[in-house]
């Protein structure tokens, strides 16, 4: 990449022969009148108009140009002459190149063939491209550069931008939504000196004036719901989270997810509420409530599905995870799970349920009462202590939400913690850790509540039918280019 080419060593001289000429090739100021978008909307011969946008094709013919202007909105065809331009056309088209912004202004007419156009009356630059652009016709092919060169992505391959657009559409329908709800968009620390709310492994950095340790949240949960005891009733956070995991086509270390709290609400309700959002989202998104995925098409018909953890995991895998260790162990290896000496029993389960039960589903599908082990801030189900109000919604074959009837006991909420350490000191080094500013908080007293999390990343995965999160995030963590 640092090499030059030919064409950038051609672009640079002209950029250099234009500067000795005295034309500022990179002004502040524009003239624009109209968007191309606006031009074409409300399109009409005969108007004198000046357009700003980059040159994505230029074609000679004798005294004649034809040059294809693009903007954020749109495009046109500009028709430039030597009989109306005189010694201006000799320097504009022996110093133009592909990529350049140019203003150009000119009258609005159509062509034979149908085709508007601006007939050109004077054309400046607005910035000189010293490097050229991918194949205009074939695109941003390698699959590499468009992850780490997004803006060339964008340029030239059609079909990411309304990908990144569409996301923008689902944020801005979330925070409607939840905002015409009643609840409140609050701010929480990104970086925290105990990194809870979440099982994963954070990323850690130093603060140097106060010589500590910090870590970057893998959730914004134990804040949320300390604004509960404070008495927000609704509360929501559009969040920037990190974990220091694996990176594959399913998981990022840096992602956004959004979390929500109720107060005087549980996990029966907030799948309710969860199935509403949804459908709003993909209404405004595909305007119906289906869409593609790969070859199936999901269909967010409600009620959703629900199934019990333990039930889809023995249907789907035959496996009943109530049974001993030293079964369960082997029944887990019979599936194809490496299982070691290091793991513990809610890893197993873990690790079956994600391998046996979440790529077959691909109808939206609440799983929903999980194992206690496996839910260390969910409130215990009455008729069975050993599994927890908590749902997952799974859909084409990933997870989609998490969410609770929240643990608003300190002194279970303590156990659990408790318990978690146990975990970390046998070797999991996802376990959470013991909160005191936390568990301080719960002792003054939390309502009933129900909480919710899910990641806008997936969500605009599966929306868009797209099946690595680095084709919807724009600029994804990548290694370092060698």
């Amino acid at each position: 990449m640092s090499e030059r080419s030919d064409q950038e060593d051609i672009r640079r001289q002209r950029r250099s022969q234009l500067l000795a000429q005295g034309v500022n090739v990179y002004p502040s100021k524009v003239s624009r009148t109209a968007t191309l978008g606006d031009l074409a909307t409300h399109w009409q011969d005969g108007l004198r108009q000046t357009v700003d946008g980059r040159i994505s094709s230029i074609r000679l013919q004798g005294g004649s140009a034809f040059i294809d202007l693009q903007d954020e909105t749109g495009s046109i065809q500009l028709f430039v002459q030597s009989k109306k331009l005189g010694a201006d056309f000799e320097m504009l088209t022996a110093n133009l190149d592909i990529g350049d912004f140019i203003e150009a202004e000119g009258e609005t007419f159509t062509t034979k063939r149908g085709q508007p156009s601006l007939d050109i009356r004077g054309v400046r630059w607005l910035g000189k491209a010293l490097r050229p652009l991918p194949s205009h016709w074939h695109g941003l092919q390698d699959v590499e550069l468009q992850y780490r060169f997004r803006e060339l992505d964008l340029i030239t391959n059609k079909k990411s931008r309304p990908i990144f657009q569409a996301r923008g559409i689902i944020l801005k329908t979330v925070r409607n939504f939840l905002d015409q709800h009643g609840f409140l968009e609050v701010e929480t620390p990104m970086l925290q000196a105990i990194p809870g709310g979440a099982t994963a492994q954070p990323f850690v950095t130093h603060h140097n004036a106060l010589d500590l340790d910090l870590y970057l949240r893998v959730a914004p949960e134990l804040y949320l719901k300390r604004l509960i005891v404070g008495g927000l009733g609704r509360v929501y956070e559009i969040a920037r989270c990190f974990r220091n995991e694996g990176i594959d086509h399913d998981h990022s270390p840096e992602f956004t997810q959004v979390e929500l709290y109720v107060a005087y609400a549980d996990y029966q309700w907030m799948m309710t509420f969860y199935e509403q959002l949804l459908l709003e989202v993909c209404q405004h998104v595909h305007g119906r409530s289906e869409f593609p995925y790969g070859q199936h098409t999901i269909r967010l018909k409600t009620p959703f599905v629900r199934l019990s953890f333990r039930q889809a995991i023995k249907e789907l895998s035959g496996i009943d995870i109530s049974v001993a260790d030293p079964t369960l162990f082997q029944a887990a290896r019979k599936v194809g799970i490496e299982v070691n000496t290091t793991m513990t029993r809610p890893q197993i389960i873990d690790e079956i349920f994600k391998t046996q039960v979440r790529p077959k589903i691909m109808q939206p599908t609440f799983v929903i009462d999980y194992p206690l082990e496996l839910s260390p801030l969910a409130k215990k189900k009455h008729d069975d202590p050993t599994y927890t109000e908590r749902f997952q919604l799974l859909l084409a074959g990933t997870e989609l939400g998490n969410a609770f009837s929240e643990l608003n006991d300190p002194v279970d909420q303590r156990q659990r913690f408790e318990a978690q350490e146990k975990l970390r000191a046998k070797g999991d080094e996802e376990a959470q850790r013991i909160d005191e500013t936390f568990l301080k908080s719960l002792e003054y007293g939390m309502p009933p509540t129900a909480g919710l999390g899910f990641g806008i990343d997936r969500l605009t995965a599966v929306l868009m039918n797209q099946h690595n999160l680095k084709d919807v995030i724009l600029f994804p963590t990548l290694r370092p280019e060698s």
